[in-house]
């Protein structure tokens, strides 16, 4: 497993709390706060240009 430095978890109300964390290799991580061992990851540029995307709505159809 990775060296993975996680963030304060992110909690919305009334919904999950999840971390974010990176590696020395440039690689991001999104994890569910407490299950931080079932990870999904990406390099950086790509959870970059996930959150401009869901921040510009691109994902307001899932809601």
């Amino acid at each position: 497993m990775p060296e993975i430095t996680w963030e304060d978890p992110f909690c919305a109300e009334g919904s999950s709390c999840f971390q974010f964390g990176t590696d020395a290799d440039g690689n991001a991580y999104i994890a569910v706060n407490g299950q931080e061992d079932h990870y999904l990851t990406d390099t950086t540029e790509a959870l970059r240009a996930l959150i401009i995307d869901i921040k510009a709505g691109k994902a307001d159809h899932l809601l």
